[in-house]
């Protein structure tokens, strides 16, 4: 007997050895065993990939967000820093394609457009040329369009003025959603239609006029109420519809109808701790995906119901590693993995659903 107390005690000590060792070393595959423990006790819906990408000393500068290009089969990385490739290329299995740094300055967001023609939005917060707008390029790095005015921040619409632009998502029909105000001077939603032509915009500066571009809806200001924001950080769409924003600065997530703007209400209860940077929705409909910058933690809330958007609720969570800063995430249309952006960690990480929660995905 005090031979079985000992093995149990020497592996308790190993276990917090270990612990203790990924929070101070950030070791990618100590967090991938951490992972797993911390979902003991609840079901485990989603396994870290430590296989992807294959190569990651890709990674040199801080990865601030990541797009999935999901009938393409792409994933995007946008990182910071000086004499470096701001823009990288992977298959979805990880194999790196190519990388370009082609008139972007200060990336903070990105949306894949699931279309033939491969094509990928980035925000730019930059003080540079390219500085204050929301570009559309190629997939080898080409820019085709320019949102906003180069390298002039503002806030008015005619024309079209940004200022530290955060994330946009773009749906099937062309239209966009922008949350302008990554600590800027705006804090507001805006719908943008396109009439599909698209705009050549080189050499810049390129200045999109209002015949081609039209302001649907606008919504916000800096403020605490209803459709007021402050810090708005993250913008999605469910499959019912209806926009939502991660409201950082107010430690809450905003709902809106897509057609006309219309406040539909609020999350606010599951934030006491810090406001969500990032949201995204899984695959199968289930869960809003929101990720915590400062907390390093990932949640998993219950989706919102049909015709309403419900209360918000905490299903599980993933606790990352210290300082591993989760900034931006995405979801693949094709498998369902969840790809995030981290800071501190400067690196992307990949999460996979476990068939046996899934059945009807194809891996």
């Amino acid at each position: 007997m005090a031979r079985v107390w000992l093995c149990a005690g020497g592996a308790g000590c190993l276990l917090i050895f270990l612990v203790l060792h990924s929070h101070l070393s950030g070791s990618p595959v100590l967090r991938d065993f951490v992972f797993q423990i911390s979902w003991r006790t609840e079901d485990i819906l989603y396994k870290l990939d430590v296989g992807w990408p294959r190569h990651s000393e890709y990674f040199t500068g801080a990865t601030f967000c990541v797009a999935v290009d999901s009938l393409n089969g792409l994933v995007y990385v946008a990182q910071r820093g000086d004499h470096i490739q701001k823009v990288l290329v992977f298959t979805e299995d990880g194999y790196f394609l190519r990388a370009w740094n082609h008139t972007v300055d200060t990336p903070h967001g990105m949306f894949a457009a699931s279309t033939p023609q491969e094509q990928v939005w980035i925000t730019d917060v930059g003080s540079g040329s390219f500085g204050h707008t929301v570009k559309k390029y190629d997939s080898f790095g080409d820019l085709v369009q320019v949102l906003g005015t180069p390298g002039q921040r503002g806030t008015g619409l005619n024309p079209l003025q940004f200022d530290n632009p955060a994330e946009l998502y773009v749906e099937d029909t062309g239209d966009i959603y922008i949350v302008d105000g990554d600590g800027g001077l705006n804090n507001r939603l805006i719908k943008l239609s396109q009439d599909g032509r698209g705009v050549l915009c080189v050499p810049l500066p390129c200045v999109l006029p209002l015949t081609d571009l039209e302001v649907l809806w606008l919504r916000g200001e800096r403020g605490m109420g209803p459709a007021k924001f402050h810090v708005p950080h993250s913008v999605t769409m469910d499959s019912y519809g209806r926009v939502w924003v991660a409201d950082r600065g107010n430690k809450r997530v905003q709902a809106f109808e897509k057609d006309t703007g219309a406040w539909l209400g609020a999350w606010d209860d599951c934030f006491t701790e810090e406001g969500p940077s990032s949201i995204r929705f899984t695959l199968d409909g289930q869960h809003a995906v929101v990720a915590q910058l400062n907390l390093s933690r990932l949640l998993f809330l219950a989706a919102p119901p049909v015709g309403g958007i419900g209360s918000c609720v905490v299903r599980r969570s993933i606790q990352l590693a210290d300082q591993v800063s989760p900034h931006l995430l995405d979801v693949s249309g094709r498998t369902g993995a969840i790809y995030v952006a981290e800071i501190g960690a400067k690196q992307v990480q990949k999460y996979v659903p476990l068939k046996s929660y899934f059945p009807s995905f194809h891996f």
